[in-house]
């Protein structure tokens, strides 16, 4: 059995905009003021993020893609025809934001669609790197969108946990509070070692990790099968 192709936005958009015969209107205008090379969409995409070309060209295609979606009273297709344009900028973002946060791709998609066309309403002929403003706006949105709606996960695993961890150089501490007795462990143990010291290290392994397995078995011989203590697993700031 295979499976369906992916139908998101970005896809619908992609396959209607591009089974459409190319857009014009576009001219590839080089600031010398003389009438520039007519540019179909099709032709005038990859220009938009072909870093050997020249920014002022980049910059006024931009102007003019946000001026003929403005124009786009009759159907003419240019207010689709700018989303298309902008497909190959935001794709790399919305596949990260996936990846990193877990959110819904539908969701993600919607959220730079509706950014962009947002900024694309403030788009002036005198707004400075507008293809920036436009792309960066889109993701902004995508990505705080997805920090504020990212899930809480219980976690049992350390080492999915230090793996999550952001901070690599995080420091773990663990304890082991035992009772006040003779014949238990007297007093609170505290180790604080580096988070990739912990990684791969499981909760039966800590004693002997760290030097307590004589003090554990002595405290258990005399009652055995009783608590003898507590062991916590925490993540501790540097500070």
């Amino acid at each position: 059995m295979t499976s369906s192709p992916y139908s998101g936005l970005f896809a619908r958009v992609e396959r209607d905009v591009g089974g459409r015969e190319p857009l014009t209107g576009l001219r590839l205008d080089d600031g010398s003021g003389a009438p520039g090379t007519a540019l179909t969409s099709a032709e005038a995409r990859p220009v938009l993020y072909d870093r050997s070309a020249p920014a002022p060209v980049r910059a006024a295609l931009w102007h003019q893609i946000a001026a003929l979606s403005r124009q786009d009273t009759d159907g003419n297709g240019w207010r689709l025809g700018a989303v298309w344009c902008a497909l190959p900028g935001l794709r790399r973002q919305a596949f990260t934001i996936v990846h990193r946060f877990g959110t819904d791709r539908d969701d993600v998609e919607a959220e730079m669609l509706t950014a962009y066309l947002e900024a694309l309403r403030t788009i002036e002929p005198r707004t400075p790197d507008p293809g920036s403003v436009l792309l960066r706006s889109a993701c902004t949105r995508a990505w705080n969108a997805a920090r504020q709606a990212r899930p809480e996960r219980t976690v049992e695993d350390i080492r999915y946990t230090v793996d999550s961890r952001q901070d690599r150089g995080a420091l773990w501490q663990a304890e082991v509070a035992g009772r006040d007795r003779p014949d238990g462990l007297a007093a609170t143990v505290r180790i604080t070692v580096p988070a990739d010291r912990v990684e791969g290290v499981r909760i039966g392994a800590l004693a002997r990790e760290w030097g307590l397995t004589g003090a554990v078995a002595a405290a258990c011989r005399f009652q055995h099968g009783r608590r003898v203590g507590t062991l916590s697993l925490r993540p501790r700031s540097r500070g």
